[in-house]
C-alpha cells in the first residue's frame, strides 16, 4: 500500500527532535510539504534542508514557544493569515514529571496552557481552511497514561486525558466537513524525553539509568522501546485518504504495553 500526501500542507508541533521530527520526515517522504514548529530555529533550518523534496514539496518552519501562550497565539495568528494547512499534528514538549502531591495549582495551569490551550487554538485556526475545502486531518499526540496513569507524570496524565476527550468531541462536529480527528497514545519510545524521565527516575530511586531502561523494556511485551520512525508510519497513514473512515479514535502505539483494551 502506497501512502501519497502529495500536494498536502502539514504543520507539525514539536518537530525539531524525537517523535515530532520522525513524523515530519515521514510526512515529507510521503509527499507532503512540511512546516516544522518548535523553539530551536537553527536546528529547524538544518532539518528542512534535508527533508525529501522530490515530489515538489516546499518545506519551511515556524519558531514558537509553546510555554508562552500569548506569544504562541500571536505567531499562529500571523502564520494562518498567510498559510493554509491540510494536516495538523498537535504535539508539544511534555510538562515536568512528578506525582500529585508535588504539584501546585499553578503547575496545572501552566500544563493546561502548554498541552491543551495551545492545541485547541492551533486547531481552531487550521480548521477554517479544512472546512472550506472539505478535507482535513487533525492528529493529537497523547500518551498511554490517559488510560493507565503513571503516578510520576500526573500533569501529563491529567491534561492529555482532556485533549483526548476534546478530540473525540471535536470528531463528531467536524466529520461532516470531511475532517477526521484522531489521537495517538504514545508508549515508550527511544527519545530524548524518555532519557530525561529515566534520569529523573533513576535519581529518585537511587539506581542507575541503565537499570531503569532495562526495567522499562521488560514491561513491554515486544521487549524494546519504540523507534520514532515507526511512529511516523502511523501518522502518515492517519493523514492519508486511506484512513478516511478512521475518526474519533485513540490509538495506542506501545508494543502491547497497555493492559486495558
Amino acid at each position: 500500500m502506497e501512502i501519497s500526501l502529495k500536494g498536502k500542507q502539514a504543520l507539525i508541533g514539536g518537530s525539531s527532535k524525537g517523535i515530532g521530527l520522525a513524523i515530519a520526515k515521514q510526512l515529507a517522504s510521503s509527499g507532503a510539504s512540511v512546516c516544522l514548529m518548535a523553539r530551536n530555529k537553527s536546528k529547524m533550518k538544518e532539518i528542512i534542508k534535508n527533508l525529501p523534496s522530490d515530489k515538489g514539496q516546499v518545506h519551511h518552519f515556524l519558531q514558537v514557544d509553546f510555554s508562552d501562550f500569548n506569544s504562541f497565539k500571536v505567531k499562529l495568528d500571523v502564520f494562518f493569515k498567510e498559510n493554509k494547512i491540510d494536516i495538523l499534528v498537535n504535539n508539544t514538549q511534555g510538562p515536568p514529571s512528578g506525582n500529585s502531591l508535588s504539584k501546585s495549582i499553578q503547575d496545572y495551569q501552566i500544563s493546561f496552557d502548554l498541552l491543551f490551550k495551545n492545541i485547541v487554538y492551533a486547531t481552531t485556526l487550521a480548521m477554517s481552511h479544512m472546512k472550506r475545502q472539505g478535507w482535513g486531518r487533525i492528529i493529537n499526540i497523547a500518551s498511554i497514561s490517559v488510560r493507565e496513569p503513571l503516578n510520576y507524570l500526573v500533569l501529563s496524565n491529567t491534561i492529555r486525558a482532556a485533549v483526548v476527550a476534546w478530540g473525540k468531541s471535536l470528531s463528531f462536529d467536524v466529520a461532516q466537513y470531511g475532517i477526521t480527528v484522531n489521537s495517538i497514545l504514545t508508549g515508550y519510545f527511544d527519545t530524548e524525553r524518555i532519557a530525561q524521565l529515566n534520569a529523573a527516575k533513576a535519581k529518585s530511586l537511587n539506581i542507575s539509568e541503565s537499570q531503569v531502561l532495562l526495567a522499562m523494556k521488560e514491561m513491554v511485551p515486544v521487549n524494546r522501546l519504540g523507534i520514532p520512525e515507526e511512529y511516523g508510519y502511523l501518522v502518515s497513514f492517519l493523514a492519508s485518504n486511506k484512513a478516511a473512515y478512521i475518526n474519533g479514535t485513540a490509538i495506542p502505539i506501545d508494543g502491547g504495553l497497555l493492559k486495558s483494551y
